[in-house]
């Protein structure tokens, strides 16, 4: 017999717009949340299943048998076909790790997860969840957040973005929006779509 399948809300938007902060929000809340960049650091550990994969692509991301990701960073800032490469290998790893935590939950019975993808929409991901929340924040605080992180520059920051899908677009995909700019005013509408979503997965049961 196979569990039924728990009600998946695809959680994204670009960088620095804040979903860690709401995939937080969820998790205190009791929804179980997997995360795209938590996966990629699985598979990119000592033994992750993208270490032979990326070594053949570019064998100097390569240390002590893990991938570092600064060189990989360095790599995608002098090389503009080196993301694409990444892409393909790591992204079906990533799906399978976010199915085998989909089938999880089900077999515990859980009835809502949410699954933080970056690239929700740009990889076709949104095809496979039951609704989408948008993070949102103005272009300035979004690039002043980037920008903060270690190892981070304007022009990988600049190249990133011109990975993802507009803002303005996401937004417009959306089924749900979230601000970020500030922190009470995100949870609480984090607690609003939750009551949203519980009370579709009652009607629907």
């Amino acid at each position: 017999m196979t569990d039924k399948r728990p009600f998946i809300l695809g959680l994204t938007g670009s960088i620095g717009m804040g979903k860690s902060t709401t995939a937080g929000f969820f998790h205190d809340l009791g929804v179980p949340v997997w995360d795209a960049d938590t996966a990629v650091h699985r598979l990119y550990g000592k033994g992750g299943a993208a270490v032979a994969g990326i070594g053949e692509i570019h064998p100097a991301a390569i240390v002590k048998g893990a991938v570092d990701r600064a060189r990989l960073r360095d790599w995608i800032a002098r090389d503009e076909t080196a993301l694409k490469q990444i892409e393909r290998i790591v992204h079906p790893l990533v799906a399978q790790d976010r199915q085998k935590f989909i089938a999880r939950a089900a077999s515990k019975g859980r009835k809502l997860v949410v699954v933080d993808v970056p690239l929700l929409f740009e990889t076709g991901g949104a095809a496979n969840v039951d609704a989408v929340l948008v993070v949102s924040a103005p272009s300035e605080t979004q690039k002043q957040r980037v920008l903060e992180r270690a190892g981070m520059t304007e022009a990988h920051f600049e190249k990133i973005l011109l990975s993802q899908m507009p803002d303005a677009e996401k937004r417009t995909k959306a089924d749900y929006v979230i601000e970020t700019t500030s922190l009470e005013a995100a949870q609480m509408a984090v607690e609003r779509v939750l009551k949203d979503i519980t009370n579709r997965i009652k009607n629907n049961a």
